[in-house]
């Protein structure tokens, strides 16, 4: 979770707004500890020992819906990463509404974003105010 700081920040934004926000059950680890996210030992033990994946799942699907923190990674502006990608694809398929902080690259540059524009993600250039 490379975001987990800014998670909570845009947690506590949402939650003035008036919105109820979860966020993963593990983000508590990540912010103790921000280099796990780049300990693959680590993170892989610690995402199987604490069933990360299936809990990050059910989160979804008790949710009204999900927003995506695509800030810039790796030298990409609006990047989404692998775990991202997927919680996206089962919030599209639970028929979730699905928010992007950001605009994402164009497909053109980077394939995945073909994929998400066929999501129609609502992108929000970084207005929480329009999470409705």
């Amino acid at each position: 979770m490379t975001f987990a700081e800014e998670m909570m920040d845009v947690k506590s934004k949402l939650e003035k707004l008036g919105h109820i926000v979860d966020v993963p059950s593990d983000i508590e680890s990540h912010l103790e500890d921000p280099s796990l996210i780049d300990n693959l030992e680590e993170n892989y033990k610690h995402t199987i020992e604490k069933d990360i994946l299936r809990q990050c799942f059910n989160l979804i699907a008790r949710s009204d819906a999900i927003l995506v923190l695509n800030y810039p990674k790796n030298n990409i502006n609006g990047y989404v990463g692998t775990s991202a990608l997927m919680e996206i694809g089962l919030a599209y398929y639970l028929q979730k509404r699905i928010f992007l902080l950001n605009p994402v690259p164009n497909p053109r540059d980077a394939r995945w974003a073909h994929e998400l524009a066929i999501i129609q993600p609502v992108i929000l250039n970084e207005d929480l105010s329009k999470v409705q």
